[in-house]
């Protein structure tokens, strides 16, 4: 079977699928209101843009990668979201401040200003998304080979101290 017919396989394509959706929908609201000067800061703009594209992402990650239906529990699934979502707002913000010191010590066009500031943030999001998939994958490790492996390991040495204490006895 291949790995993308697998249920892990088919989640982490949604929940890529999901990712850039709503990466599509942070980058043309930056576009829009930084490009057409509805909020004429990098940075207002970077936070509006990502701010809104975190309801979808929500709602969308919740059902579609997850396969979450019904009320969301505060506690368990909003607060964590929450808390990712911020902390890829704040990486994302940090790729704003060096296109705001790029766009003000040359004097490019607002044309390429706004593609600076809409491709950064698609880059800081790349790399945040990289990232936190490899702290998801270290922390909750769930290779099931390997948990197999352990255990059959376990049992071998459980059988061998046996063996041990039953031919000194």
């Amino acid at each position: 079977m291949t790995w993308s017919k697998t249920h892990q396989g088919k989640k982490l394509i949604r929940f890529t699928l999901s990712s850039v959706i709503t990466t599509g929908v942070s980058f043309s609201a930056i576009l829009i209101v930084y490009g057409f000067h509805i909020i004429t800061g990098i940075i207002g703009a970077t936070l509006f843009g990502n701010v809104l594209a975190m309801i979808p992402s929500y709602y969308l990650t919740r059902a579609w990668a997850w396969g979450k239906h019904g009320r969301s529990h505060f506690g368990k699934e909003v607060v964590p979201y929450l808390l990712m979502s911020f902390a890829g707002i704040a990486f994302s913000l940090l790729g704003a401040l060096f296109v705001k010191h790029l766009v003000h010590t040359h004097h490019w066009s607002h044309l390429l200003d706004t593609g600076l500031v809409g491709g950064v943030n698609v880059l800081s999001f790349a790399i945040f998304w990289v990232l936190k998939v490899l702290l998801f994958n270290r922390i909750f490790h769930t290779d099931k080979l390997h948990a197999i492996e352990v255990h059959l390991e376990e049992e071998e040495e459980e059988e061998e101290e046996e063996e041990e204490q039953s031919e000194n006895r």
